[in-house]
């Protein structure tokens, strides 16, 4: 697809345009089955209809078309059918799922089965558990609904008066957000939330933050999405130089807000020169260890991450077993549980082997067995193996100057990366990317967007642009 001529301003974005973007991206993006899927747009509201496979799917496609300039908001009627499975064996496989998930082992939750749905109830500490939870078993193969029955047991030394001053501080420093426009109010536990933000994906972020903060309810109705909202101009401000010792509060916010990192947080150093975030210490899982460092690097103001952490496991596990956990989960999973793997453990370390046809597979792959008790690194050998176009024997890779016009069309599309200044060169698939970017987060999203569309290697040579 050819996209517009980057000088049209996002005003003149007409439904069509959006339609045949959204369509793009569901064709490269992670985790979508883009020939089930029905697209369209009325006002800049996006509708998607059609089927898919598994509940995350569903929300995958949500969340990829909420991420599209021009798009106000979005009415999800995908429907998920997946393949049948016996209450039983699916029962199996959610208490397995979460007894042998390296967070969710311990939570205090039980399940039951019906006819494909799940039923979730029990107790956790936060609405970062409750997500997560929730998360794990919309991945599992055969879920077609979650019912979430759980009770966020608010916890002690968080009164109410300090709701609004924390989310105030959440919402300052998270580097995905890009409109200051938003004002709050406090009703008891009850968050008003109000303004305009750039994107439905924005919005959600701003709900998402006020929950993790300590909201019982989120009341948003007048949080409004508007093109005019995602000015550079607007944001400008947020990227003026922020003080370490600022930084560094920050970062460790936000590491008490992570499911995967909070049980921890209190062991975790973090060092912060010249925004260069240094974390030490030690946390009980690789899940932990990577949340940290990802966490951190969604903070305003950081430039870069060194993850030092030392992972020390709370729960030591043969290999054998923890290869089989490992291999039973990836079957289990609903985006790669169709594909083999070869599963290898060496002192808690897994190696992985196979063949999928995208990158998003090979990813989703090392992130399954990552989430396994007892797994202490991840060595992702997994291949990535294109498959042939209608009408090939076998794959062909396509000229560079193809693949150089998808990654910029991407790019074009892209609420967060459209106004930056990012060159892409193709040589043999090979994609190099220099200019500048705002945050390291886009830096980063711009290298994935580059292998989603099909690049063999990517060398990122972005520089931040607000860098101290």
């Amino acid at each position: 697809m050819q996209c517009p001529d980057p000088t049209t301003a996002a005003e003149q974005l007409t439904d069509q345009d959006i339609t045949r973007a959204v369509e793009l991206l569901f064709l490269t993006k992670k985790g979508v089955t883009s020939q089930l899927l029905e697209v369209g747009t009325r006002d800049g509201i996006v509708e998607l209809a059609g089927l898919t496979n598994n509940l995350l799917a569903r929300e995958r496609a949500e969340a990829i078309a909420k991420e599209v300039r021009g798009v106000r908001g979005v009415v999800n009627t995908i429907v998920v059918r997946t393949q049948p499975v016996s209450d039983a064996e699916l029962l199996r496989a959610v208490r397995q799922t979460l007894q042998d998930h390296a967070v969710t082992a311990d939570y205090p939750i039980q399940c039951q089965v019906q006819q494909g749905a799940v039923m979730v109830t029990g107790t956790v500490r936060s609405w970062a558990e409750q997500q997560l939870a929730l998360q794990l078993l919309k991945g599992i193969r055969g879920v077609q609904q979650v019912h979430d029955q759980l009770l966020v047991q608010p916890q002690p030394g968080q009164p109410p008066a300090h709701l609004l001053p924390r989310l105030r501080a959440l919402l300052e420093w998270d580097v995905r957000l890009k409109s200051d426009l938003v004002s709050l109010r406090r009703d008891n536990a009850t968050v008003h939330v109000s303004g305009t933000v750039g994107t439905p994906a924005e919005r959600e972020q701003v709900i998402g933050l006020a929950y993790a903060a300590g909201a019982a309810h989120v009341e948003a109705d007048n949080l409004a999405v508007a093109d005019w909202a995602r000015d550079k101009q607007l944001r400008l401000q947020r990227f003026v130089p922020k003080a370490d010792a600022d930084i560094e509060r920050a970062v460790r916010d936000v590491l008490h807000l992570d499911a995967r990192v909070q049980p921890f947080a209190a062991t975790v150093i973090v060092n912060v020169r010249h925004g260069q975030v240094t974390l030490f210490g030690t946390v009980g899982h690789l899940l932990a260890h990577d949340a940290a460092a990802q966490d951190a690097g969604n903070v305003i103001g950081v430039v870069a991450v060194q993850n030092l952490l030392q992972i020390r496991a709370h729960y030591l596990a043969p290999d054998a077993v923890t290869r089989q956990q490992v291999a039973a989960a990836l079957a289990r999973d609903a985006y790669v549980g169709h594909y083999a793997f070869l599963v290898a453990v060496h002192d808690g370390k897994v190696r992985l082997d196979g063949t999928v046809p995208s990158y998003a597979n090979q990813a989703r792959a090392a992130e399954v067995a990552a989430g396994i008790r007892g797994v202490a690194a991840v060595e992702n050998y997994v291949a990535v193996q294109q498959a042939p176009r209608p009408g090939q024997l076998f794959h062909v890779p396509e000229p560079d100057a193809a693949l150089a016009e998808r990654i910029r069309s991407h790019f074009f599309w892209s609420a967060r990366l459209h106004d930056q200044e990012i060159n892409v060169q193709v040589r043999d698939g090979q994609v190099t990317l220099s200019g500048t970017a705002d945050t390291r987060l886009d830096r980063e999203q711009a290298a994935e967007e580059a292998l989603l569309c099909g690049a063999r290697e990517v060398r990122n040579h972005l520089h931040l642009a607000y860098a101290p």
